[in-house]
């Protein structure tokens, strides 16, 4: 679980670095990258609650 919550933080920052470049910027191609980012994040937290669900029944 701790690995996933590495992977987890990864991405987040990859996320944030592209959404401001997108904001602060105007780089359409950095959107793209952030979008693309916040879905690898929502698969992640949907695996990540399924595992913390699994962790605490232990």
């Amino acid at each position: 679980m701790k690995d996933l919550v590495d992977k987890i933080n990864a991405e987040f920052a990859s996320f944030q670095s592209e959404a401001a470049a997108q904001v602060e910027k105007g780089n359409k191609a950095a959107g793209t990258r952030a979008r693309k980012s916040a879905l690898e994040l929502s698969k992640m937290f949907k695996e990540f609650r399924k595992a913390s669900v699994e962790a605490s029944k232990k």
